[in-house]
C-alpha cells in the first residue's frame, strides 16, 4: 500500500508539471498569434464586391440577351471607376470604453496614410459611446492625422457617436448620421462609491498616507472632505473645457454654451444643431461613392472583416 500511495503521489507531480508546461505553451502560442494578427492587414475592393451582388440580382431576374446587355453595361462602368482618379478607403471603428480599437485603428491609418493622396478620400465608420479620456483622445488624434496630411475625410455614424466617440466624429471634413443615430454627449462625468460611513458603523478604520495634497482627493473608504471633493470637480471641469475646446477647433460654427451641456441628439436634431453635415447611413454614402471611385476597405485583424460589416 505505501508503495502504491508513492506512485500516485509520483503520478500527481508529473500530471502537475505536464498541466504546467501546456499551459505555458498555451499562453506563449496565443500572444504570439495575437501579435500576427494585429499584423494582418486585410483589403477588400468593394466596387467588386458590388458588381458580384447585382450580377447575382439581375442573374435571377433576366434571361438570354437582357442578361448579357445588362452585363456589357456593368463592364462598361466598372472601367470607368477604374479609370477614374479618385480612391476611397474605408475603416471602421467600434469603440468600448477603454477605446481597444485604437490599437488596429492606428496600423490601418498608417497604411492608409502611406498610399493615399489628396485626390483620394478616407471613410470612417464609427460607432462609440465613448469611455476614458485618455484612451479616446488618443483615437482623436489618430483619426486627426488623415486631416492632417490633407485628405479628405468623412464619418459616417450609424447608430451613436456619443461623448469620446463624437470626440472622434468631429474632426471629420464632413459628419454624417443616420436619422435616429445617438450624436453629442459634449461632457465629462465621474463617479465612484464610497464605504466611509459603513466601515464607520462597525468600527472599521481606513488610514491613507501620500506624499503630495492631491495625489489622492476622493477614495473609496476614507472620509473624503469638501477640499477633494472640489478638486475632483475641478479636474473634472478642466476636463470638459479641454473637449469643448476639441470640438469647437474642428466644428468653430457650434454654439459650445448651447450643445456642450453633456446631452445627446437624434441625427436630425444634430444637424439642426450644427453636431453632423448630413443625414445618411455609411451603406448609401459608400453606393453612391461606388460610381464614381474605387473603394477599399482596410483592416488589421485576425483573419476576418468585423462582423458587422460582412
Amino acid at each position: 500500500m505505501e508503495l502504491l500511495g508513492q506512485y500516485g503521489l509520483f503520478l500527481a507531480k508529473v500530471i502537475t508539471v505536464v498541466l504546467a508546461v501546456l499551459l505555458a505553451v498555451h499562453g506563449m502560442v496565443r500572444l504570439v498569434t495575437r501579435g500576427r494578427a494585429r499584423e494582418r492587414l486585410q483589403v477588400r475592393h468593394l466596387n467588386h464586391r458590388y458588381r458580384i451582388l447585382t450580377q447575382r440580382i439581375e442573374a435571377a431576374m433576366l434571361t438570354g440577351a437582357d442578361y448579357r446587355r445588362a452585363m456589357r453595361v456593368w463592364r462598361r462602368k466598372a472601367r470607368a471607376a477604374a479609370r477614374a482618379p479618385c480612391r476611397v478607403f474605408v475603416l471602421d471603428f467600434r469603440g468600448d470604453v477603454k477605446a481597444s480599437a485604437v490599437n488596429t485603428l492606428r496600423d490601418a491609418i498608417t497604411a492608409v496614410l502611406l498610399v493615399a493622396h489628396s485626390s483620394d478620400e478616407v471613410v470612417l465608420r464609427l460607432e462609440s459611446l465613448g469611455g476614458m479620456v485618455a484612451a479616446y483622445g488618443l483615437a482623436a488624434s489618430q483619426v486627426a492625422r488623415i486631416r492632417e496630411r490633407g485628405i479628405p475625410l468623412t464619418v459616417c455614424v450609424d447608430t451613436v457617436a456619443a461623448s469620446g466617440g463624437y470626440m472622434m466624429a468631429c474632426v471629420a471634413d464632413k459628419l454624417l448620421a443616420a436619422p435616429f443615430a445617438v450624436v453629442g454627449s459634449i461632457g465629462v462625468v465621474g463617479q465612484l462609491p464610497n464605504f466611509h460611513r459603513l466601515l464607520k458603523k462597525h468600527d472599521i478604520d481606513v488610514e491613507l498616507f501620500k506624499a503630495g495634497d492631491y495625489k489622492r482627493t476622493v477614495t473609496l473608504f476614507g472620509e473624503n472632505t469638501p477640499e477633494g471633493r472640489r478638486h475632483f470637480q475641478g479636474k473634472l471641469d478642466d476636463a470638459h473645457r479641454l473637449f469643448k475646446d476639441f470640438v469647437a477647433r474642428y466644428r468653430p460654427q457650434l454654439d459650445m454654451e448651447k450643445v456642450a451641456t453633456g446631452e445627446y441628439w437624434y441625427g436630425s436634431r444634430a444637424l439642426e444643431l450644427g453636431l453632423v453635415d448630413g443625414l445618411k447611413t455609411s451603406d448609401d454614402y459608400l453606393l453612391e461613392a461606388s460610381r464614381r471611385a474605387e473603394l477599399y476597405e482596410v483592416h488589421f485583424g485576425g483573419g476576418r472583416v468585423p462582423w458587422w460589416h460582412r
